[in-house]
């Protein structure tokens, strides 16, 4: 597999340190741990190893991960090999995807207050899953379903939803 013209690492790399410079004081330091670690991923900063082919002996220098679980590098085989576990878990039947949405207008809220808000936002949720299976009468069984908190959309723009 080729690797892309650009990587958000890349991005890192070259903006970080002026992201930082005007940002920094802003950021949690999570935050920027995280930043620093998708910047040093298998970069020469995390050290090396060297891989050889067992046929030929062609040597090639390969850097370590930074096992970051936000790196988009390092999490894409245990991405796929999650979405792989949950293809075996769906039952044979039809099923549904729904998105629960908060308002754009509470975006800054659920920044200052993320535990009680995304609480909030999966309660809403699951009882607006179980009003609605409950009122469908042909239904005859009770729904399950599982969630999880997207905050961010394709932009990279604040939108939370789950």
């Amino acid at each position: 597999m080729s690797r892309p013209a650009c990587e958000i690492a890349d991005v890192f790399r070259r903006y970080g340190a002026a992201f930082e410079a005007q940002y920094g004081r802003l950021m949690q330091p999570l935050h920027q741990l995280v930043l620093k670690a998708l910047a040093a991923c298998r970069t020469a900063q995390l050290g090396g190893h060297v891989l050889e082919c067992d046929h030929c002996g062609h040597q090639k220098q390969a850097y370590n991960s930074c096992h970051n679980r936000h790196c988009p590098k390092c999490q894409a085989s245990l991405r796929a090999q999650w979405f792989e576990d949950r293809q075996r878990d769906l039952l044979p039947v039809e099923y549904f995807h729904v998105v629960f949405t908060l308002p754009h207008e509470l975006g800054a809220l659920a920044l200052q207050n993320k535990v009680l808000i995304y609480n909030l936002l999966f309660r809403a949720t699951s009882e607006t899953l179980l009003e609605a299976a409950a009122g469908w009468k042909d239904l005859r069984a009770k729904i399950g379903f599982f969630a999880i908190l997207h905050t961010w959309g394709q932009k990279l723009d604040l939108h939370p939803h789950s």
